[in-house]
């Protein structure tokens, strides 16, 4: 069993709106609601993938009631620990015309240390019976920056493999609570690292050390593929995977279908060069719809043949 937590879900909103301009009336083209939040994107494409997933965190309210019910038309398994405040909305608007997006978040609710400690006792009731969690997106009002390295030590206890995708102070807290895999995006790797990236050495040389801050392995995305350092055969290998870009309808949630894809193939056993390019190609794929989280796999494993992994040469400033 593969685990999602998202501590602040949402329902998202996306709008089509041909020449969006701010400040001007406009009439949407086309619309779509789903539940959102970066672990419940994730939880959703595991389960298109075929994958046992199961999706928990905190949620409140309506909103909290209609992302469960959501996620239950989807089939997905849900654990979610229901709070006083209600859940957050998040609106996007993407402008067909130029492939602009625009995203408002919303920050959430206020979340009590009791409705944590709550969360906490199920988290470790279900981690009993899997071998993946997944920690990701932004922390609710209320919580500490340092929530999930929390919950990431009392996962790790039971011989989880952890994963982390979030940003910010609580990004870097959780690196050092030494989780398995951290996957950031190149904002967030520049924020860890604490300077901005100037090419692809620089690049390759960041996720190496972004491990020694504490994570086994780093994962950086970036638009075409990412960069990686993994283990393989007992040994720490550095790759380059990439893909030829394709003609984005949207880029929301890319990032989430590719840790979805690199936790499906991991599940599955496969070599960690694999489990990479397979997350590859389904970040690519989900560029092709409106929504985070969708995709298609039958288009993910014909694009699997154009995804390349390089493996790299350790900078000598790392070595």
């Amino acid at each position: 069993m593969i685990i999602t937590v998202t501590l602040n879900p949402a329902l998202d909103r996306t709008l089509e709106v041909p020449s969006f301009t701010p400040g001007r009336r406009h009439r949407s083209l086309d619309q779509r609601t789903i539940p959102g939040g970066k672990g419940v994107n994730v939880a959703r494409v595991l389960k298109l993938l075929g994958q046992p997933v199961i999706a928990t965190g905190i949620i409140g309210g309506a909103t909290g009631t209609r992302i469960v019910e959501g996620l239950s038309d989807e089939s997905v398994l849900t654990a979610f620990v229901r709070i006083r405040e209600e859940s957050r909305t998040n609106m996007a608007v993407l402008d067909p015309t130029t492939g602009m997006h625009t995203e408002i978040n919303e920050r959430g609710p206020a979340v009590t240390e009791h409705e944590l400690e709550m969360l906490e006792e199920k988290l470790i009731y279900l981690a009993k019976g899997a071998s993946i969690c997944l920690f990701a997106g932004s922390l609710p009002r209320g919580l500490e920056p340092d929530t999930y390295a929390r919950l990431l030590r009392a996962v790790r206890k039971l011989g989880v493999l952890t994963v982390v995708d979030t940003d910010g102070e609580p990004l870097k807290l959780a690196v050092r609570a030494e989780p398995d895999v951290v996957s950031p995006n190149e904002l967030e790797a520049e924020d860890l690292a604490g300077r901005e990236f100037e090419g692809p050495e620089d690049r390759a040389q960041a996720v190496v050390e972004i491990t020694r801050q504490g994570p086994a392995e780093a994962i950086m995305t970036v638009p075409d593929g990412c960069y990686a350092y993994v283990r393989e055969n007992g040994e720490q290998t550095l790759y380059r995977v990439a893909i030829e870009p394709l003609e984005a309808q949207s880029p929301i949630g890319s990032g989430d279908a590719f840790l979805a894809g690199y936790i499906a193939a991991r599940y599955q056993g496969r070599s960690p060069v694999e489990c990479l390019r397979f997350g590859v190609a389904c970040g690519a794929e989900s560029t092709q719809h409106v929504g985070a989280g969708i995709l298609d796999p039958r288009t993910v494993e014909r694009l699997l043949d154009g995804v390349v992994a390089t493996p790299m040469s350790l900078p000598a400033e790392v070595i």
